[in-house]
């Protein structure tokens, strides 16, 4: 048994804020005012939990500095974020969810599953790599692959790229992107990127310019493409 499956339950709570912690900083520090923004709660209340995690060996803290996780602590966090990418994977392809709902629906799913029903699933799915937003999915052991990407704000004008993820989690945004077609798998021409509003310009495989403004295109993350593979115009999965 994996040392992902051996873990036992942890409260909801306790649960929401390392990955919270985690989706912050990774294995860094996460500040109070980010995870009470990320969690939509006070930074009164994120304090009072920063105190605890200590105790149950999840998460390190420091006033003023914030929390960072323990190996036992980001363990955890990555068994919720595989239950939670599966599970959107799950309600995306076998049950016709829109993109726009997949997240507040794990989010609520992911609480109520046991360990054994997300290898079951994953197993259903084919062992996949990716969620439909196209983060990766971690392993069963805690490993989780490397992003090897950058948001599309920092791109260079002029060059070709392929959307492999997006991190913007508010319905209306991803109805946007979705209605442009700008999801994992793209490819975008960068036209235009300008300093000094953030506005980036891409042209999609049809050949329709779509203007994104710093908050969108900030949230889509791309990789850079050969040339000659962004004339193919064939979209490959991310």
């Amino acid at each position: 048994m994996s040392d992902l499956l051996a873990n036992k339950p942890i409260s909801v709570s306790v649960g929401d804020y390392l990955k919270a912690i985690w989706g912050v900083a990774g294995t860094g520090w996460a500040s109070t005012n980010e995870l009470s923004e990320r969690l939509s709660v006070s930074p009164a209340s994120v304090s009072s939990m920063l105190v605890r995690l200590p105790k149950m060996g999840f998460a390190d803290y420091e006033p003023y500095h914030g929390a960072s996780l323990t190996e036992r602590g980001r363990r955890e966090a990555l068994r919720l974020v595989r239950r939670h990418r599966l599970i959107e994977t799950f309600l995306l392809e076998h049950l016709g969810y829109p993109l726009t709902d997949l997240h507040d629906e794990a989010e609520r799913l992911e609480h109520a599953v046991s360990d054994e029903f997300t290898e079951r699933l994953a197993q259903l799915l084919g062992h996949p790599r990716r969620d439909p937003h196209g983060d990766p999915i971690p392993a069963p052991d805690g490993t989780i692959e490397e992003q090897e990407d950058k948001p599309l704000s920092e791109s260079e004008t002029g060059c070709r790229v392929r959307i492999s993820r997006v991190e913007h989690k508010d319905k209306a945004a991803l109805a946007h992107l979705k209605d442009r077609g700008l999801l994992p798998g793209k490819l975008l021409k960068v036209q235009e990127v300008r300093v000094l509003d953030g506005v980036v310009t891409v042209e999609n495989e049809e050949g329709t310019p779509h203007a994104l403004g710093n908050l969108l295109a900030g949230s889509i993350f791309v990789a850079s493409i050969p040339e000659s593979d962004g004339r193919s115009g064939q979209s490959k999965p991310a």
